[in-house]
């Protein structure tokens, strides 16, 4: 039995300058099952990100609904959406978003310090997602002295320190080569396989959406095409 843990309901998403009106999103239905690794593809502006934004209440909405482990966003206040976003979901962006002068373990537990976590227990949390992706041996590190690759291994460490139900991955691999991209679009499938993770990535390099479960395809803001994916030998190579 399938267990929704995101749905879109008639999702509408509109930007309006006065003089420029953009439907962003037109009406998508979408259903994101616990456990489930899909990815959003389609051409630049097509409403990828947007959709993201709005499925994980970045982004308000201008008609539909989202529900979130069945609970509809728009019964949240902006506070409890805050809230939920702290204790159960992760994000992953193209460009790290590390501070600088911070080592890889304190920008992992930093988002910890700032939902209160207790200092010992969000270093210990810290300290054990950098273990998860590999790097448990670079804690001590300011971004500066790892490479791409590593730098993404710790925005993932640092998207999965607080446990969360759902990672929102935006063109993860964008700014990797394509030999570091592999690397990480594998960890990411590994901790799907092994913990349960549910991801939803936006990219626009069918060599990651080939590696999920399901690839979305959107074009002017609305969802065109979905395809289901054959992918029990992605971690054959690992396993071996």
């Amino acid at each position: 039995m399938h267990t929704p843990i995101v749905e879109a309901r008639s999702l509408r998403k509109c930007y309006d300058t006065g003089a420029v009106r953009v439907d962003a999103l037109r009406g998508v239905d979408l259903v994101l099952d616990q456990g489930e690794m899909v990815a959003i593809m389609g051409p630049s502006g097509c409403g990828k990100t947007t959709l993201l934004n709005c499925l994980s209440g970045l982004d308000a909405i201008d008609g539909g609904e989202v529900l979130i482990e069945g609970t509809p966003l728009s019964e949240m206040s902006d506070r409890e959406r805050t809230d939920y976003r702290a204790r159960r979901m992760g994000f992953v962006f193209q460009f790290y978003n590390l501070i600088p002068v911070l080592t890889a373990v304190e920008n992992v537990e930093l988002p910890l310090l700032l939902a209160r976590v207790d200092g010992a227990e969000a270093r210990r949390r810290a300290l054990a997602a950098l273990d998860l992706v590999g790097l448990g041996d670079r804690g001590r590190h300011v971004p500066d002295q790892l490479s791409g690759g590593e730098r993404q291994r710790v925005t993932i460490a640092r998207s999965l320190a607080n446990d969360p139900a759902i990672v929102w991955a935006d063109e993860p691999t964008g700014d990797l080569d394509s030999e570091n991209a592999a690397e990480i679009v594998e960890l990411m499938r590994r901790l799907n396989l092994e913990r349960g993770l549910t991801f939803l990535i936006v990219t626009h390099d069918i060599s990651v959406g080939r590696k999920t479960d399901r690839i979305v395809r959107m074009l002017d803001g609305e969802v065109v095409e979905e395809q289901r994916l054959e992918v029990s030998h992605v971690l054959a190579g690992h396993a071996a």
